[in-house]
């Protein structure tokens, strides 16, 4: 089902953002994580209490007891949420409504490969991208820790948190990917394509805040990524984490169906 010339291709053409978005992850990791101690942490409590709504919006609320929760806190309610998602909006764009935009997709589809390889090729070069992003990420998380902070944290439920991290960002760039797929005009496809998930972000940054506004997490899919849930082991937790899985299965494939029925032009 890919196309490895292509597959190779692409992936050769996602070196370049990688590196920058590989750079930003790397400086707010290894900053974040250095910034863990007793005292600190209730500096940044203090934070908290003089701009609780702020601090909430951006997921950054509750006392963290320990190395993982101080990263939850600071980590997975913006850095490791926003900016993988913006990776994921710029590639997921390029793989195909660019092409087609252009009309070079045309000559590559008249090429002796069928079409739903084609799509299938670049969906692989998306999820290989936002799998190589993840890994990286936690490869950081991993280098930071061992200078010193190896036993302040369980590995196991590091490693959990990000998996759940990982389906997130899959089930995203299902959303970009299809935008992609269905839109030949690159300004509709980034439109939905990016529209869709930064308002969903923008969702749950107004449920964070509590209040009346909570309800709202009940309509975007964010709230299916409980980090606290997930290394407390609730079953709710993994729930999310399924739906968010499954749901990019048929995003991508609903993709590919699209992009395979499309009429191309010149």
């Amino acid at each position: 089902m890919i196309n490895m010339t292509l597959y190779k291709r692409e992936m050769k053409g996602s070196i370049r953002l990688m590196i920058i978005f590989c750079a930003i992850i790397t400086m707010y990791i290894s900053v974040i994580i250095s910034m863990y101690d007793p005292e600190m942490t209730k500096t940044l409590e203090s934070f908290m209490e003089i701009m609780p709504e702020m601090m909430a919006a951006v997921g950054m609320t509750g006392t963290a007891a320990d190395l993982l929760g101080f990263m939850v806190t600071y980590l997975y309610g913006f850095i490791l949420l926003v900016f993988p998602m913006v990776f994921s909006i710029l590639r997921g764009n390029s793989l195909v409504a660019k092409y087609v935009d252009k009309g070079s997709m045309v000559s590559l589809a008249a090429a002796p490969v069928k079409r739903r390889t084609i799509a299938f090729t670049q969906m692989a070069v998306l999820v290989s991208d936002i799998l190589i992003l993840v890994l990286y990420s936690t490869a950081v998380e991993l280098l930071c820790i061992a200078r010193g902070l190896s036993d302040e944290l369980d590995l196991t439920e590091l490693l959990i948190l990000n998996m759940g991290l990982l389906c997130l960002h899959i089930f995203i760039g299902s959303i970009c990917f299809l935008s992609s797929c269905i839109f030949s005009d690159v300004k509709y496809s980034v439109s939905f394509g990016a529209g869709i998930p930064a308002f969903m972000y923008v969702l749950q940054m107004l449920a964070n805040v509590g209040g009346k506004a909570e309800k709202i997490k009940y309509f975007t899919f964010f709230t299916l990524f409980d980090p606290d849930s997930i290394i407390a082991g609730e079953s709710c937790a993994a729930v999310g984490t399924a739906v968010l899985l499954a749901g990019a299965i048929i995003l991508y494939a609903l993709g590919i169906i699209v992009f395979d029925r499309k009429d191309l032009y010149i």
